[in-house]
C-alpha cells in the first residue's frame, strides 16, 4: 500500500499553497490599483468531470484573490460561434485569462480555440505563441502542467544545470514544453516516444525522469536509476483486486520508490499544483497587459473599462 506520508514522496498540496499565497499578495495590490484579475472558464456541454475541475478552479481562484466567472455553451454550437465568443473575452479589459474546459465535442477543433485566445490572455499557455516563446527562453508563461512538473523537480533542490533528464511523452502540451523548460535551466534532455528503442535504456540514465504517456504502470523499478527524481504526470483509472477504480500513475509507485530518491505520488503530485500555476499564469497576463495599457494610455492606476 502507499504511503503518502513518505518522505520521498513529492507533494503538490505544500508548493501550491505558497505559490497561492504569493499569487494572492499580488492580486490584492492589483485590485487595489484598479486592475482586478479575472479568469472566465468556458465550458461546452455537460460533462461531470469538468464540473469536478471547474469548482476546484473557482475555489482556489478566490482563496488567491481572483475573480472567476464560467461560461457554459450548448454543446451543439458551432466553432465559429464559440471563437466569436472567445473574441469578445479578448476585447474585454475586465478579462484577463481564459480558461478552456477539455473536453469540447468532437466536431470543435480544441487547437483552433486555443489559438483563438489572445496570447496576452493565455492563463494555459497553450496559444501557439506561447509554446514558441518556451524556445526562445521566455518561460513565464508556459502550460500549467509542463511548468508544474519542473516546479516540483525544483523542490528537490537538485542542480539542473547538466543534470541528465529524461521525458517519456511527446506531446505538445507537455512532454515538449518540459524538455524546452529544462533546457533553458542548462539540463540535458533526451525525449522518449512510442518510437523510441529500448525506452528502459534511455530511463536507466536518468537523473530526473518524467512520465506523461497515459499508461498505467509503465515505468517499473528496473527502469529507474538509483536515487533518481521522477515525476509521474499519468493519471489512469484502474480496476484494483477488490473490483474498484482507483486513480494510478504512469509509473508503478511501490516499486519505484524503493529505487528513487523523490517521486510524485498519484494523487497529489503534479495535479494540485497545476491551478496554483493556471493563478501564477494569470498574474503574469495581468502584468503584460498592465504593460500595455500603460504604453497606450499612459496612465497606470485607472482599468480601462471604468
Amino acid at each position: 500500500m502507499t504511503r503518502t506520508d513518505d518522505s520521498r514522496y513529492l507533494k503538490g498540496g505544500p508548493v501550491a499553497q505558497r505559490i497561492i499565497a504569493s499569487v494572492r499578495e499580488d492580486a490584492l495590490i492589483a485590485t487595489a490599483e484598479g486592475f482586478p484579475p479575472k479568469l472566465v472558464s468556458i465550458t461546452v456541454g455537460d460533462t461531470d468531470a469538468v464540473d469536478v475541475y471547474v469548482r476546484n478552479q473557482r475555489a482556489k481562484a478566490a482563496l488567491a484573490g481572483i475573480g472567476f466567472e464560467e461560461r457554459r455553451f450548448a454543446a451543439d454550437i458551432t466553432a465559429g460561434e464559440l471563437e466569436a465568443a472567445i473574441h469578445g473575452l479578448n476585447a474585454d479589459p475586465r478579462v484577463t485569462g481564459i480558461i478552456i474546459q477539455r473536453p469540447v465535442p468532437a466536431h470543435i477543433p480544441i487547437k483552433t480555440l486555443q489559438a483563438a485566445v489572445h496570447p496576452l490572455k493565455d492563463v494555459e499557455g497553450m496559444h501557439p505563441a506561447s509554446i514558441g516563446n518556451i524556445v526562445y527562453n521566455q518561460l513565464d508563461l508556459a502550460p500549467c502542467t509542463a511548468a508544474a512538473s519542473v516546479e516540483l523537480l525544483k523542490e528537490t533542490g537538485l542542480e539542473l544545470k547538466g543534470l541528465e533528464v529524461v521525458v517519456v511523452g511527446h506531446s505538445e502540451i507537455v512532454g515538449k514544453p518540459i524538455a524546452f523548460l529544462l533546457m533553458s535551466e542548462g539540463a540535458t534532455v533526451t525525449v522518449c516516444h512510442h518510437m523510441t528503442r529500448s525506452l528502459a535504456a534511455h530511463a536507466r540514465r536518468a537523473d530526473a525522469l518524467f512520465v506523461a504517456v497515459g499508461k498505467p504502470r509503465l515505468i517499473k523499478a528496473d527502469m529507474v536509476k538509483p536515487g533518481a527524481a521522477v515525476i509521474d504526470i499519468g493519471i489512469n483509472s484502474e480496476i484494483g483486486p477488490d473490483g474498484e477504480s482507483r486513480i494510478v500513475g504512469d509509473v508503478d509507485t511501490d516499486s519505484v520508490k524503493e529505487v528513487a530518491s523523490w517521486i510524485t505520488p498519484v494523487p497529489g503530485g503534479v495535479g494540485p499544483l497545476t491551478v496554483a500555476i493556471l493563478l501564477r499564469n494569470t498574474m503574469v497576463a495581468l502584468n503584460r497587459q498592465r504593460a500595455l495599457y500603460r504604453a497606450t494610455y499612459g496612465v497606470a492606476d485607472q482599468l480601462a473599462a471604468e
